[in-house]
């Protein structure tokens, strides 16, 4: 009887505060990384001549890092609506592609997905999308994302506070982004162990670059998924037509 009860405890689900202690587990790492970056684009929005406060503004309702940086200067130069949206859709273009694989399906009610739609950054697509997170309930994903998003504007916030104090001599520090994508990749690679398609990325952002540096990413994008959506679509009909 004991064997049965203890049996049947270990296959109840986790609660609610289970899963959200989890997912900041889980998230605990990517919040450590992206410390460098937040306090980096704090201390570019204050160096931009900007108030302190769109720093956490911007963390809190863009919440898209790469798009923030970006955003600081359109926002300095007072630059049209339409070159900012332009410019928003060719830089988050590759979250069209994270709905594809993003398991959105798993997190029920429509609240909950319009907050976990609008929170899908790079980390947590990253780490919601492992062969470890085939099971994960609503609880950890929205926790990830909700976690990283109170980790992004804290650290703004901090790096807006902090910018009047590093001198605007200082420069280098928006490189930052390309090295946590950099690290993201790594990470990638561990989990899957697949040489092949970091490879194919590489050398559609090698072609895409000698193509137009200022077009560099959507040109990239497009010529990824036409390697990996293309023969894909060539097997499907050769399949039909035998």
């Amino acid at each position: 009887m004991q064997v049965m009860d203890m049996e049947t405890a270990s296959r109840e689900p986790a609660s609610t505060r289970e899963e959200l202690v989890a997912g900041w587990r889980t998230v605990l790492p990517a919040c450590v990384a992206v410390v460098p970056l937040g306090l980096a684009l704090g201390v570019l929005v204050v160096h931009s001549g900007l108030a302190w406060w769109w720093a956490p503004v911007l963390g809190a309702i863009v919440f898209a890092g790469t798009m923030e940086f970006l955003l600081v200067g359109l926002l300095a130069a007072a630059a049209p609506l339409a070159q900012i949206a332009v410019s928003t859709l060719l830089v988050n273009f590759r979250h069209v592609f994270y709905a594809i694989s993003f398991p959105l399906h798993r997190v029920h009610g429509s609240g909950w997905k319009a907050y976990s739609t609008f929170a899908l950054t790079d980390e947590a697509y990253a780490l919601t999308v492992t062969p470890e997170s085939a099971g994960w309930s609503r609880a950890r994903i929205i926790g990830i994302q909700a976690f990283f998003h109170v980790a992004w504007v804290l650290c703004v916030a901090a790096g807006a506070g902090l910018g009047s104090l590093i001198p605007p001599q200082v420069v280098g520090l928006e490189f930052a982004v390309t090295a946590l994508f950099v690290v993201l990749g790594l990470e990638a690679y561990k989990v899957r162990r697949s040489l092949p398609i970091p490879a194919l990325a590489l050398g559609c952002a090698l072609v895409a670059a000698l193509i137009s540096r200022e077009n560099m990413l959507l040109i990239a994008m497009g010529l990824f998924v036409a390697a990996i959506v293309g023969p894909y679509v060539l097997a499907t009909r050769r399949s039909r037509d035998d």
